[in-house]
């Protein structure tokens, strides 16, 4: 299940229209070169990227995917995460992820 952050970060390719995006992402349909930054599925790291058409799998319809991001491309989504890791520091002078987002 897709879980949306209530502060969501969106890559400069993507704010005009993160709301159909999010729509379609939502309703399984394919989106191509979007890149969603979830939290980490491992407790080690930070953030994980994932490429939307990749939740179409079975795989990620029995988890619990909670979307922090949305970028359009690869490398958008690495700068993307770099500027939230930035702030995240800024803020709180650590790198606890989820608490900083409330989860």
């Amino acid at each position: 299940m897709i879980h949306w952050n209530e502060t969501m970060y969106f890559g400069d390719n993507v704010k005009k229209e993160h709301r159909r995006v999010m729509r379609r992402i939502e309703r399984g349909k394919l989106t191509e070169d979007i890149f969603c930054i979830t939290f980490a599925s491992n407790d080690e790291n930070l953030f994980d990227i994932i490429e939307a058409k990749e939740l179409l799998f079975p795989y990620y319809r029995t988890k619990d995917i909670h979307i922090v991001g949305l970028a359009k491309g690869k490398g958008e989504a690495c700068l993307l995460v770099r500027d939230m890791i930035d702030e995240i520091y800024r803020e709180t002078g650590g790198f606890k992820v989820r608490e900083y987002f409330g989860a």
